[in-house]
């Protein structure tokens, strides 16, 4: 069996499995084993923790491609196709390799069942098995002990940051999410903490298989300096650093944490002052606090749990609106969506709801009272979150600025408007 299209392929994988998350290594690690007897000589990064992730992904990407290393990276969820997920050398891969490799993963399942992100990572890791690469990047789906990524050893794992989210898989404690990011770690390893103050949980995993753990603060240090900023580590100092591409304070921890890194592979994967210094300018990744400032200022953030709406404040207040604050929001129905309102609602002035046409959203009508609940009045409701996005549109002064978030789903609405209003206008332009 096999189909002609990538959406045919996404299409089936959707419906496949009978849950759309299953957690466990068994399956997935029986079917990789059927793919590929060894692995490629490249190197692995896994990259977990609760935010983050994506953002780190492109910044390590970016900077050993600058240095002229070979790069493959897999990355989830995408925003507006599903090549994102997959690149090689900076590229995402087009329909047809995706396809060949659905079709492979197809054959060598056999009778095991896979869910839609299990086909998605044995696709990767059989592209990057394909390709002549130096390094590999892993972004762990979903917690870290039972992700399908973890069936590849990393020679160096990276955790952001440790928050509460998706607590029915992981728990609902910082211990219990701590325990299950931990578990990408490997024995005699490197794995750097990319936050101070380590939950015990992972301290103790670490202690338990003999990990190199390196933590901020503790193993390495960063600060501003005017308008860059310097890192150092006991072994090496690097300074006069670019300040990140991307916005955001968060960002620049993110970026500390990626050259610790970069430090433990350096007698590997040697990168010049240039080369990162050039990675750090180039990093860019969709929906990271994103300002788009034309014609009007928005600001798209897929922010979703507590942890990341508390940066999404900081950076807003780090930047100045002469109007109003008007949110373009939708989150999905199981994250905790009254403390996220609770965090924010301070910096906004309008707020404009509708449903997502996801099976997990929450929908409008159940957004509306638990707005209200924190005193907040000036609320638009309308049936979906693309009209709820026009109207913030049509309502917006010129000093004003728009804020999307809370979900990936929410930040692709906005960009799926944009690309559609820039094609009208090159239509309605060549029409004159």
């Amino acid at each position: 069996m096999g189909f002609e299209t990538l959406q045919q392929w996404l299409a089936w994988q959707e419906q496949f499995h009978p849950s759309e998350i299953e957690l466990g290594l068994e399956r997935v690690g029986q079917v990789y084993q059927r793919l590929c007897r060894e692995r490629p000589a490249y190197r692995v990064i896994t990259v977990g923790g609760t935010n983050g992730k994506g953002s780190s992904v492109a910044l390590l990407d970016a900077i050993l491609r600058a240095a002229g290393y070979r790069v493959g990276n897999y990355t989830s969820p995408h925003l507006l196709k599903y090549n994102e997920r997959i690149k090689l050398h900076g590229h995402e891969v087009d329909d047809q390799i995706l396809c060949d490799a659905f079709e492979r993963v197809n054959r060598a399942r056999g009778e095991i069942s896979l869910s839609y992100f299990e086909f998605g990572t044995l696709a990767a890791l059989d592209i990057f098995n394909r390709t002549p690469l130096d390094v590999v990047i892993l972004e762990v789906g979903l917690g870290g002990r039972l992700d399908a990524v973890n069936i590849i050893d990393a020679d160096i794992a990276l955790i952001t940051n440790i928050g509460i989210d998706h607590e029915e898989w992981l728990g609902s404690d910082i211990e219990s999410i701590g325990f299950e990011k931990a578990g990408i770690m490997r024995k005699g390893r490197p794995v750097v903490f990319a936050s101070a103050n380590p939950p015990d949980s992972l301290l103790a995993h670490a202690n338990k298989i003999g990990a190199q753990l390196y933590t901020l603060e503790q193993s390495y240090q960063y600060e501003t300096t005017g308008s860059g900023w310097r890192w150092q580590s006991p072994h090496r100092k690097r300074e006069s650093l670019p300040m990140p591409a991307m916005r955001g304070e968060f960002q620049l921890k993110n970026a500390a944490g990626v050259l610790m890194v970069l430090e433990s592979l350096n007698q590997q994967l040697p990168i010049a002052q240039t080369e990162l210094r050039a990675g750090l300018l180039d990093a860019q990744v969709a929906g990271r606090f994103q300002i788009i400032s034309t014609p009007l200022r928005q600001i798209l953030d897929v922010g979703h749990n507590p942890h990341a709406v508390e940066q999404l404040k900081i950076n807003l207040q780090s930047i100045e609106c002469l109007g109003k604050t008007r949110a373009v929001f939708a989150m999905m129905g199981d994250k905790a969506i009254d403390e996220v309102i609770q965090i924010i609602h301070p910096l906004i002035d309008e707020w404009y709801i509708g449903d997502l046409e996801q099976p997990r959203a929450a929908t409008a009508a159940q957004l509306l009272p638990l707005l209200e609940e924190q005193g907040i009045k000036r609320i638009h409701q309308l049936a979906t979150v693309e009209l709820a996005y026009q109207q913030a549109l049509k309502d917006a002064g010129p000093a004003d600025q728009i804020v999307v978030f809370g979900s990936f789903f929410t930040i692709a609405v906005a960009l799926n408007e944009m690309t559609a209003a820039s094609n009208d206008r090159i239509i309605n332009s060549n029409g004159k």
